[in-house]
């Protein structure tokens, strides 16, 4: 019998709903009506929901069989066994996302500026990310998960573009 891989589809929602969330959040003006108060409260819950998705995808990593991942893989990119190069791409990712998330956390703290320039790093992660399910994703050769990619790929493009042209 051929030993076939679970499939790890849970990395997908992450790449999806963080996508959406920076593509939210980049409109300087009103969207639909809302203040800009609101749209911020949307950015800031799309990228916690977002963030909980990835934490989720993290853990039970740790319970996968067939990754045989080490609680140090997690935290410390290109150390795993298990495609070391394309699991620390997503280590990696993982690691700027709690950096953008801790400075978050105190940007009161941080001024605005050093905030700014660290919360740049957001815009890093996603290819990071992208990069790593491609690499190491079982589903990565699947039909949905190329029209999964192309369609967050699209709207992370479209966002980038909007954000440097207004």
């Amino acid at each position: 019998m051929v030993h076939r891989p679970r499939r790890r589809r849970d990395g997908a929602g992450p790449a999806h709903g963080l996508a959406h969330a920076g593509n939210r959040h980049q409109a300087r003006e009103t969207l639909a009506g809302l203040p800009r108060f609101a749209i911020a409260t949307v950015h800031r819950n799309a990228s916690l929901i977002g963030l909980g998705l990835v934490l989720v995808h993290v853990l039970t990593l740790l319970f996968d069989s067939y990754a045989d991942l080490n609680p140090i893989d997690l935290l410390v990119p290109f150390v795993g066994s298990y495609q070391p190069f394309w699991l620390g791409l997503g280590t990696l990712a993982f690691d700027l996302l709690l950096i953008v998330l801790v400075t978050s956390l105190n940007r009161a703290r941080l001024g605005l500026r050093t905030w700014r320039a660290i919360h740049w790093a957001a815009y890093a992660i996603w290819p990071i990310a992208l990069a790593h399910a491609l690499g190491t994703g079982t589903d990565a050769a699947q039909v949905w998960m190329g029209v999964l990619a192309v369609a967050c790929t699209t709207t992370v493009a479209t966002a980038v573009t909007w954000r440097f042209v207004t």
